[in-house]
């Protein structure tokens, strides 16, 4: 028979194979990797066609319609000057060598910036430079190397709402395997003698045997991939002793069949990995139902400033925006919907899209896409389309911005599976050597037994069935986690760092109080248009307390961060921010937090704040203070260090006039020292510190201030309850501890039955699927009460 293993991925490539250089492949992944970039330095594939990347005939003038602006336009997500994004559906993607080719395009057409691989929804995401290339090479690029895209722009629309099915289908064969195995396995549970069913009984061990093939080749076959995929990348997964658990029960039920040796282990073969197929099911369910897609109304807690017919300005949700809204964007805030370009001067930092940090000026008329984030003031635009929060989403968790907080960082249930799986390997070595020179004949049974009972179905339900319930838990109660990672890095910390304004003071009940020169009308209408660009607390604030003014179009407006504001219209140039920003030298140390104002480098005066701190933040403190150290670090000066003394703990570090840089700095160090730091910030002036910090939650009001940079967003109203939310952080992890205590307690009950050579098919039978539905049971109830204690 002939050899069909991959030359390079090593999987079985059946009847699907590629023949080059006397070399067997399995797709057209696997094959362009080994051309391109193999190590013999053998000829290149593409140098013998003279022309890398060469089209092949049958699709020459296939795509000229890509050519076509509207079209273009069509299957384009984002467009600007130079970067053009697009997400095309492959088909073809198989295996892991496919992910590489197509994430690494780079590599073939330089003009291409990047390309992320859905697995999947079989698609790509392909950003590259429109001034260079164009959709169209792309698309013969990918045709090229064997990844043809489906483009059908009649179905383009349904084909992006496209529900991947995979695993429903997989846990229906798993299912109806389950359920038929079982009842043909109940004359051997108990041993019934009925002449029928005994000479039939070949016949039911053989139509067992059938009905798994489906059930470990089909529905069981992401379990082999990703415990191949681990151990080439040299980790031991759960998915290991998963995928041997499996093979072990398949191969020796197949055995004692064919040799009428028995009736095997089928039934507890079909459960194993129906029930886990259940977890599976369940986790996708549970991220799906967070998801914006489904119903992103009780997800995401920003809002937009929208202008009504009358001209005054309201604040809406995002979900409430419909085409043809008039909408107002400040500085720093981010597009949520495509729109044209009404009013003000527009420089759009699409870097939450592209990775690019460039900005890009535009001029009234000109189409913005959402994602895109305002930098010079504000603007108007008219909405094109409804908000699509699953595109916030996708940003949200866009490798741009993740600061690989993962690395280094080994989930709970991968780090007890790596002990296990080593674990149950010894136990196995040393029964089955014990066994050769007792009993030999045992021997074998023995090793394949210890495997068979030992497979930690219950350790891999236990961690989805937990974070899943706990996810959907939080979201309900207005914390939004980004993914169950970061629950587990909630769990670990020991370090807590505050913001102090717009964090744990409110923006709604702030007061302020002018002291210097009065200001001009003309001045005070440049700085109520001023204020009305910004977004920092303060700004909002002292915008919301001055008089209403006419609405006015800068000429310029430029916001430092951390620093203050400088702004011009007609010959009045404003400078509003901190006393050394202002130029206002001789202003001494001040109790308060206070905004200095100058005009036309002449300084006028100061607004002095006093602020409102949020509800039970005192409470909050004392809490934390018994489990964390606590920091706060504000870019404001010392003038609020009595009150914050007598409101927060003793041993709270305060620490003013810290600039953003200062602030990551600051918790660079302390992770450098084995700090696992928390940090609370308004997702504004704090997202370097949320980036750096090993879980950054941005507390949200009103404001459109979205950070991809955080792992959490905390509506401002349920603050007080941060210590809660913690603490059922480290609850979970502990639950998921119990059901692995309680998966250890069935693990050693069936492993006495293996070592001493007594396993029989109904206590594998009884105790697979009996401890994978406790744990769910038991996780699932746990979750629930926790949940009960939160509200």
């Amino acid at each position: 028979m002939k050899n069909n293993n991959c030359f390079h991925c090593g999987d079985n490539c059946g009847n699907h194979i590629i023949t080059f250089q006397d070399k067997t492949f399995c797709c057209n992944g696997c094959k362009t990797v080994f051309e391109i970039f193999n190590e013999n330095n053998l000829t290149c594939y593409y140098d013998l066609q003279n022309s890398p990347g060469a089209i092949p005939k049958e699709i020459e003038g296939k795509y000229d319609f890509l050519s076509q602006e509207n079209i273009i336009e069509k299957l384009t997500e984002f467009r600007s000057d130079s970067i053009e994004i697009s997400t095309l559906y492959i088909p073809h993607i198989h295996c892991s060598s496919c992910i590489w080719i197509l994430e690494n395009l780079k590599k073939l057409n330089p003009n291409i910036s990047d390309s992320q691989v859905n697995f999947g929804k079989k698609t790509v995401r392909v950003t590259y430079n429109s001034s260079e290339t164009n959709l169209k090479s792309v698309v013969l690029l990918l045709s090229s190397i064997g990844y043809e895209p489906y483009i059908s722009l009649e179905d383009f629309k349904s084909r992006k709402k496209h529900i991947n099915r995979t695993l429903i289908y997989k846990l229906g064969v798993a299912g109806f395997g389950f359920g038929n195995i079982m009842f043909l396995s109940f004359p051997e549970y108990f041993e019934v003698n009925e002449f029928w069913l005994e000479q039939y009984k070949p016949l039911f061990r053989w139509l067992m045997f059938a009905l798994s093939l489906p059930v470990v080749f089909y529905s069981a076959q992401d379990y082999f991939i990703s415990a191949f995929k681990g151990l080439k990348a040299k980790i031991l997964n759960i998915d290991v002793p998963i995928a041997l658990g499996v093979s072990v029960l398949f191969i020796r039920s197949t055995v004692e069949i064919a040799f009428d040796l028995g009736s095997g282990f089928f039934d507890s073969l079909a459960g194993l990995i129906f029930f886990l197929l259940v977890g599976k099911f369940f986790q996708q369910k549970t991220y799906d139902f967070l998801s914006f897609e489904r119903d992103y109304k009780s997800y995401f807690p920003i809002a937009i400033t929208k202008i009504n017919k009358e001209g005054y300005e309201e604040t809406i949700q995002v979900y409430d925006i419909e085409k043809g809204d008039r909408i107002l964007i400040r500085n720093q805030e981010l597009i949520p919907v495509d729109g044209i370009l009404i009013n003000g001067k527009a420089k759009i930092d699409y870097s939450f899209v592209t990775g690019e940090s460039q900005t890009l000026s535009k001029q009234s008329g000109d189409k913005l896409f959402a994602g895109g984030k305002q930098t010079a003031g504000v603007i108007e635009l008219e909405v094109l389309k409804s908000v699509e929060q699953s595109y916030l989403t996708q940003l949200w968790s866009n490798d741009v911005f993740n600061k690989n907080k993962e690395d280094g960082f080994t989930n709970i249930t991968n780090n007890i599976s790596k002990h296990f799986t080593i674990a149950i390997l010894t136990i196995a070595v040393i029964a089955t050597t014990f066994w050769l020179f007792t009993d030999a004949s045992k021997a074998m049974n023995v090793f394949t037994a210890v495997l068979i009972i030992a497979c930690p179905c219950a350790i891999a339900l236990s961690a989805p069935f937990t974070f899943g319930n706990l996810l959907r838990i939080f979201g309900k109660l207005k914390f939004y986690i980004k993914n169950a990672n970061v629950i587990e890095q909630l769990a670990q910390i020991d370090t807590v760092i505050f913001d102090k304004t717009g964090t744990i003071t409110s923006n709604k009940n702030n007061n302020a109080e002018y002291d210097g020169e009065l200001l001009s009308k003309q001045e005070s209408l440049v700085l109520k248009n001023s204020l009305r660009g910004s977004n920092h607390p303060l700004s909002r604030t002292l915008y919301t307390i001055l008089e209403e003014n006419n609405i006015v179009t800068l000429d310029t407006f430029e916001e430092h961060i951390g620093k203050g504001i400088t702004a011009k219209h007609k010959n009045i140039s404003l400078k509003i921010g901190s006393a050394s920003f202002v130029g206002n030298l001789k202003e001494a140390t001040v109790l308060n937090t206070t905004v200095h104002i100058s005009s036309n480098n002449t300084y006028k005066g100061k607004y002095t704040f006093y602020n409102s701190y949020r509800k039970g933040v005192s409470k909050l403190f004392n809490q934390l203070k018994k489990h964390f150290d606590l920091v706060i670090l504000s870019g404001d000066n010392e003038g609020e260090l009595e009150n914050l003394k007598k409101l927060l703990p003793a041993k709270t570090k305060l620490i003013f006039n810290q600039k953003p840089e200062d602030k990551l700095e600051f918790i660079k160090y302390h992770q450098s020292e084995g700090a696992k730091v928390l940090m609370i910030g308004d997702g504004l002036n704090d997202a370097g510190a949320l980036a750096q910090s090993n879980a950054g939650i941005a507390i949200s009001e009103d404001v459109n201030v979205f950070s991809p940079a955080c792992d959490a967003i905390l509506d401002a109203s349920k603050f007080k309850q941060l210590y809660d939310y913690i603490l059922a952080s480290k609850s979970a992890i502990k639950i998921i501890k119990w059901s692995f205590v309680l998966s250890f307690f069935y693990n050693i009950i069936g492993l006495y039955f293996a070592v001493t050579g007594q396993l029989a098919p109904v206590v594998a039978a009884i105790l697979m699927p009996f401890s994978s539905i406790s744990i769910v049971i038991f996780t699932t109830i746990a979750t629930n009460l926790l949940g009960r204690k939160l509200k």
